[in-house]
C-alpha cells in the first residue's frame, strides 16, 4: 500500500467504493485523513463500513469541511451530466481528484526522483504496459504495474528511489489528475472512444493530451492524425514511434517495418520477429513505444531484446493457447468490436474463425478486407444471423451457436486444410453479454475446451 500522508489531518468525501475506490480510502486512512465515503450501491458502503471505513451520504454532509472530493473513475464528472456528488463538491468550491492524483502528491512529497511511467491510448495501453513492466523487471529492476490494467494505484508499494511505477491510464482517471508529471509519458494512439463520457472526440483527444504535456519524456504513437497534432504541439523531449502501413508519415520517428525497430537514421534496435506474443503491425507499435521508455530508464539493447522475446503476453489478447500438431489456438476473447478483431486478422492466415455475441454498430461489414484470410467462420450467439449475412457468398461459414460447439469443429476442419500453420481463433468481434458475464469469462471457457482437446 501507499499511505497518503499529503492530507494528514484533513477531511476527504470518497464516492465510489468499488476495488480501486476502497484502495483509495485505506491508503487515505493510513496517511492519516478523515474520510467519509459513499456509493450509490449498498455493497460497497457495506464492505468500507466491514473494514471501519466512515461511511455516510455524502447529500446530507457538510461539504465546507472537505479538503477534496476523490471520485472513482467510473463516476461521470462531465458528461452525459455530472454526478450529484460532482455538483456537490462544485457548488462547495472543493477540488475533484482521483487516486492517481493521490500518487503525484505523494510521489512529489516523497519521493520525487523516482521513476514513474504513465501509459494511455484508445488501443494497446494494457499490452503496452505489461510489455514495459516485463521488460524492466526481466532486467532486474524493482518493478510496480496497476492503474487502469487491474490493481489500484494506491495497493502498490510506494514511491521509492529505484523503484518503477509502471501506470495504465484510462481519459477517465487522466481527466482526475490535475497534477499528472510522469517522468515518461506514453500516447499509444487516439481513435474515438467514450464520446458519452466526454462529449466531442476534441474533449476525449484533448483529455488524451494532458498525459504528455506534464511529462519529461513523451513517447507517442504518430499513425494517426490525433495523436501526430499532439506530437507536432508538444514542446518537449518526445519520442515519436511510427508503425507505416503505406508511406511513411515521420522522418524522425523510431519506425518498425518488417518487425524490426529501427532509428530514424535506419540502424536496428531490436526484432520481434517470431515473438508469438508480439505479432502484428499494433504489437510492432507496443514493442517499439516498450523500447523507447526502457532506453529512457537507462536499460541496454541486449536487456530490452531478451524481455521482449520472453513477454507471455496478456490473457484474451491474441493469447497462444496451445498447438495440437500444426494447428495453433488463439484467444483473442478481449476483441470485442471490429476494430480489435482487425488486429488478429492481419496477424494470421489460414483463420479458423470463432466470432460472434451481442454485436456492435457497424457488425464485421469493416473487416470484409481482410476476409481472404479466412479459411472458415464459426458463428456463435446472438449476432449470427447478421454476420452470416455479411459472410455468405464470401467466407464459408457454420452456425455453432455455442462455443463448445464452435471450438472442436473448427479444430477438426483447421486439422484437415492442409494449411502449414492454420489458427483456430477466437475473436468474436462482439460483446460477450448474449451468452456470458464478461469477455474474461468467454475467454477463459474457450482455453478450457482447447485444453481438453489438448
Amino acid at each position: 500500500m501507499t499511505p497518503v500522508t499529503v492530507f494528514a489531518g484533513k477531511k476527504i468525501a470518497l464516492f465510489g467504493l468499488g476495488g480501486s475506490g476502497l484502495a483509495t480510502a485505506r491508503a487515505l486512512k493510513a496517511g492519516g485523513s478523515d474520510v467519509l465515503a459513499w456509493d450509490d450501491g449498498a455493497e460497497g458502503v457495506s464492505r468500507a463500513a466491514a473494514e471501519d471505513i466512515a461511511t455516510g451520504d455524502l447529500r446530507e454532509a457538510d461539504w465546507s469541511g472537505f479538503a477534496a472530493l476523490v471520485l472513482s473513475p467510473g463516476v461521470p464528472l462531465t458528461h452525459p451530466e455530472p454526478h450529484w456528488s460532482v455538483r456537490l463538491a462544485r457548488e462547495a468550491g472543493v477540488e475533484i481528484i482521483g487516486d492517481i492524483e493521490l500518487f503525484c502528491r505523494e510521489r512529489r512529497a516523497v519521493a520525487p526522483a523516482a521513476p514513474f511511467v504513465a501509459i494511455t491510448g484508445t488501443n494497446g495501453k494494457s499490452t503496452t504496459t505489461a510489455l514495459i513492466a516485463h521488460v524492466l523487471a526481466q532486467a532486474g529492476r524493482d518493478v510496480q504495474m496497476g492503474g487502469n490494467i487491474g490493481t489500484a494505484i494506491l495497493s502498490l508499494e510506494p514511491p521509492a528511489e529505484g523503484r518503477v511505477h509502471v501506470i495504465e491510464m484510462s481519459s477517465f482517471q487522466i481527466d482526475l489528475t490535475p497534477g499528472l508529471d510522469p517522468t515518461v509519458g506514453v500516447l499509444m494512439n487516439i481513435t474515438p472512444d467514450h464520446l458519452d463520457r466526454h462529449g466531442t472526440m476534441e474533449q476525449y483527444a484533448a483529455i488524451k493530451e494532458r498525459l504528455v504535456c506534464g511529462a519529461g519524456l513523451a513517447v507517442i504513437g504518430v499513425d494517426d492524425g490525433p495523436s501526430r497534432a499532439i506530437a507536432d504541439r508538444r514542446d518537449g523531449e518526445t519520442v515519436r514511434v511510427h508503425v507505416p502501413s503505406g508511406e511513411v508519415l515521420s522522418t524522425d520517428a523510431l519506425t518498425v517495418r518488417d518487425g524490426v525497430v529501427r532509428n530514424p537514421d535506419g540502424t536496428a534496435l531490436a526484432d520481434v520477429n517470431g515473438i508469438g506474443s508480439l505479432r502484428g503491425a499494433h504489437n510492432w507499435q507496443n514493442a517499439a513505444v516498450a523500447l523507447a521508455v526502457a532506453r529512457a530508464l537507462r536499460l541496454s539493447g541486449e536487456e530490452i531484446q531478451a524481455g521482449l522475446t520472453s513477454f507471455p503476453g496478456l490473457p484474451h489478447r491474441m493469447e497462444e493457447v496451445g498447438r495440437r500438431g500444426n494447428v495453433l489456438f488463439v484467444n483473442d476473447s478481449k476483441a470485442t468490436n471490429a476494430d480489435s478483431t482487425e488486429k488478429a486478422l492481419t496477424a494470421f492466415r489460414d483463420i479458423h474463425w470463432i466470432l460472434g455475441g451481442k454485436a456492435k454498430e457497424g457488425g464485421i461489414f469493416p473487416l470484409v478486407p481482410y476476409f481472404e484470410r479466412v479459411a472458415h467462420a464459426y458463428l456463435i450467439g446472438a449476432a449470427s444471423d447478421a454476420f452470416a449475412a455479411t459472410l455468405e457468398g464470401v467466407v464459408p461459414y457454420t452456425r455453432c451457436e455455442t462455443l463448445d460447439v464452435a471450438v472442436p469443429k473448427a479444430a477438426e476442419n483447421a486439422a484437415a486444410s492442409g494449411a502449414p500453420e492454420p489458427v483456430v481463433l477466437l475473436s468474436p468481434a462482439c460483446a460477450s453479454y448474449d451468452q456470458f458475464r464478461n469477455f474474461e469469462i468467454r475467454g477463459d471457457r474457450f482455453r478450457e475446451l482447447v485444453r481438453a482437446l489438448l
